[in-house]
């Protein structure tokens, strides 16, 4: 569909995935913006419905993008439809023309109704765009312990590469994550563009108790960025099996229900912000959360 911004006209398309001309053109702008492909996600399998991009074209290239990705979201028990905006770009020759602003309107008007949270993550360029928009700074908690004593146990690293593995990998996230008080339940896809490309390494499975673990080790700190199963045990039994003889510290990527043991600190990302609808404020300053760390889009 064709709309007139400010004296020039442009294509606007929502949900590009299947349309192969406009989602590689899409993917240059984003590679350009962001050092970021979306193709190799794309060819494997694991973009969905649940990511659309919305994007204005001039011509034949995508100039101006704004990606809402729906995600399925348990809280407090609950299922809710959170939304999460990212990839929102323009291209250097078309900035300054307030494409982006209606890209964020058009947004709001073709999805009024349809979630219960609307989110994102801004960098320091970009901080007095959003509130424009009735976002605000919403402050994130994160969860930490010092070293647990090692356990013995039977981990096995999965490999990415092997279909079995990848498959064990989705069994067990449809199980969710039994300790966390905030964790998204779908799309798979998301867990899988990162499990298939940055954190491809970091992926194990806990044989003792079937459950596959996201684990990152670096510079003494082990980061447990989500963990999928079903089990009676508690965190703190599990969590010593993951640990290296030079783990010093624990971080949690996600809120836990039970966080007894370990200590809340505000989370500072350099240059990232999260913003959130000022009506959805009250959930994160009340309840100290954080966006589970494999959610962000």
């Amino acid at each position: 569909m064709k709309y007139n911004i400010k004296g020039r006209t442009y294509t606007y398309i929502a949900g590009i995935k299947d349309n192969n001309p406009v989602r590689l053109s899409f993917d240059q702008l984003s590679v350009q913006t962001f050092r970021l492909s979306f193709e190799p996600w794309h060819q494997n399998g694991y973009w969905d419905h649940t990511c659309v991009p919305h994007v204005l074209m001039d011509g034949d290239t995508v100039i101006a993008n704004a990606t809402v990705n729906v995600l399925q979201v348990r809280w407090q028990e609950k299922e809710q439809t959170w939304l999460q905006l990212g990839t929102v770009m323009t291209h250097p020759d078309y900035r300054h023309q307030g494409l982006s602003r209606w890209l964020m309107d058009k947004i709001f008007e073709e999805w009024k109704g349809q979630y219960d949270v609307m989110f994102l993550f801004a960098n320091e360029k970009v901080l007095d765009f959003y509130p424009k928009f009735g976002f605000v700074p919403a402050g994130e908690y994160q969860y930490h312990t010092r070293q647990l004593a090692p356990q013995p146990g039977k981990v096995r690293q999965l490999d990415m590469d092997n279909a079995a593995d990848r498959a064990l990998l989705l069994q067990k996230y449809a199980q969710s994550n039994p300790f966390a008080a905030l964790t998204v339940t779908s799309p798979a896809g998301l867990l899988m563009f990162y499990c298939t490309q940055s954190m491809q390494s970091c992926i194990y499975h806990l044989e003792d108790v079937d459950m596959v673990a996201v684990v990152e080790h670096e510079d003494g700190v082990m980061t447990c960025h989500d963990i999928f199963g079903e089990t009676h045990q508690s965190l703190s039994d599990i969590l010593p099996v993951l640990v290296k003889k030079d783990t010093q510290q624990i971080t949690l990527g996600f809120t836990p229900k039970d966080n007894s043991g370990f200590t809340m600190l505000p989370l500072k990302t350099e240059d990232l912000t999260l913003f959130v609808l000022e009506k959805n404020l009250r959930l994160f300053s009340g309840n100290q959360l954080m966006i589970p760390t494999l959610a962000h889009t």
